[in-house]
């Protein structure tokens, strides 16, 4: 079905480019947009066929140290409201679900041309909200993930607040075997990242890959169909692009948030090394050392297979890399329409010296 909408799109694609005079480089733009978008389709079916083992893997795992970091909880007073986290996740993803499946058909199915028909149109409009969601797929495991980070990170804070009242041999003694227990679930999350990562890695390479040609490609048809006064798709693209832009975004800033939440983890272990408790505790001070030592060990990335990180940064050098791309098109677009204009006025001039 894919293959036979990318057909379609490509075959309306040739009669809109023949039907503006546009054969620069619009139809290579075009085609291979179109191939990607399948490509990818095609990727993450086979991704769930091939990966599923470590898909379940990674549910197992998130189940299990849900369970463990409950467990290691009690016994600790102040404990956070994390009944409230199907609230913010269903604010976070859930939110942006909705209004990706709302505006997507409102800003792209009168753009698709009159050379496409209605049925389609609805098929790829489904196959494109499709290819978006898998972003929000990879922010559903970023956003459980974070939450096992802030568990993780509150009993942390909870196991200092012990040792700034107790210093007795026993309670020291508990409280650090449960400093040991939080620095291994600490490792265990940072290899679960490890595994959510190599699972999307290559979905959303194609993704981010196909969301930077999507923007290029609209832009290109923007400047492509500026000639004509009654176009009424202009709104409509630049909606287009905010939504394959924020959706990249939030990939990022979710991520971006579990990382600095992570790295918050030794600022909390070096307020715990200053206690008195650590210079009284020998057991103590070592398995504080421990811990940071880990920490700076284990550094925790989301990557997409080593070709990138998905960070603000990445984000950052996106945009610009896309607003680089703009400028030489449009630079090169007002160049051909110069030309064209030239010609145009000496075909003219030729007719009336013909007509004279």
């Amino acid at each position: 079905m894919v293959i036979y909408e990318c057909h379609a799109n490509i075959v309306a694609l040739h009669k809109d480019i023949y039907r503006f005079h546009a054969e620069d480089f619009s139809k290579v733009m075009g085609n291979t947009h179109k191939v990607l978008v399948v490509a990818m389709f095609v990727w993450n079916q086979l991704n769930i066929l091939l990966s599923f083992r470590r898909l379940a893997k990674i549910y197992v795992d998130v189940a299990d140290l849900e369970m463990e970091l409950s467990n290691a909880s009690r016994g600790f007073i102040g404990q956070g409201q994390w009944w409230s986290f199907r609230f913010r996740l269903a604010i976070s993803v859930g939110l942006w679900i909705v209004l990706l499946v709302g505006l997507t058909p409102r800003f792209t199915l009168v753009p698709l041309g009159p050379f496409l028909h209605w049925a389609n149109k609805v098929l790829t409009e489904i196959v494109l909200i499709m290819i978006q969601l898998k972003c929000t797929e990879y922010c559903v495991f970023v956003q459980l993930i974070y939450e096992l980070i802030l568990r993780g990170r509150h009993i942390l804070q909870q196991i200092g607040v012990e040792l700034e009242g107790n210093h007795s041999r026993d309670s020291v003694q508990e409280l650090c075997v449960a400093l040991k227990r939080n620095q291994l679930l600490s490792g265990r999350i940072w290899g679960l990242v490890n595994e959510v990562s190599l699972y999307f890695s290559l979905s959303l390479t194609l993704l981010f890959l196909c969301n930077g040609l999507t923007i290029l490609h609209i832009v290109n048809w923007a400047l492509i169909k500026s000639i004509n006064p009654i176009d009424c798709c202009q709104y409509m693209r630049f909606g287009t692009c905010l939504l394959l832009s924020f959706n990249i975004f939030l990939a990022c800033l979710y991520s971006e948030f579990c990382i600095r939440t992570y790295n918050s983890i030794p600022r909390v272990l070096h307020q715990m090394y200053c206690l008195p408790a650590a210079e009284d505790f020998p057991m103590l001070k070592m398995g504080l050392r421990e811990y940071s030592l880990q920490m700076e060990h284990l550094k925790l990335i989301f990557t997409c297979g080593g070709l990138f990180d998905i960070n603000l940064k990445f984000f950052g050098g996106v945009v610009v890399t896309i607003f680089g791309y703009i400028i030489i098109l449009v630079q090169f677009k007002i160049q051909t329409f110069a030309q064209s204009k030239v010609w145009q006025n000496i075909n003219m001039s030729e007719i009336k010296a013909y007509a004279a």
